[in-house]
């Protein structure tokens, strides 16, 4: 992975999850191949950081302290900047069944992410 590290020099990634072994785990990750990252553990800390700063990408849980608080992070990030890839990570799959398909039109419309993972929990 250290031989993209150029590639990523100076380029900020926000990473927004209330696990927080988790949140290490993934700063750690995106730091060894260059990333400048910002992280929060919460809703509004992770506002707080939109506000002030733009990213080149952003990982967001989808459930923080609101069953949508990450699907309002995504609608809140696009709008200040249209262009940040956004991936949301989320464990929503292997917890209640749910499945968001952002091949669908209408689906992808709300979500205003680029991706989802699933993370097992």
């Amino acid at each position: 992975m250290s031989e993209h590290k150029e590639d990523y020099k100076g380029k900020k990634v926000l990473i927004v999850d209330d696990d927080a072994d988790l949140l290490s785990q993934i700063r750690e990750w995106t730091e060894e191949i260059g990333f400048e990252a910002s992280t929060a553990e919460t809703q509004a800390a992770a506002e707080k950081l939109i506000a002030e700063q733009n990213f080149d990408l952003a990982l967001i849980d989808l459930m923080l302290e609101h069953k949508d608080s990450g699907f309002i992070l995504c609608h809140r990030l696009r709008r200040k900047n249209p262009k940040t890839p956004i991936i949301i990570v989320t464990g929503v799959t292997s917890v209640t069944g749910i499945h968001f398909d952002l091949l669908d039109k209408e689906n992808a419309s709300w979500i205003n992410a680029d991706a989802i993972l699933d993370k097992e929990i």
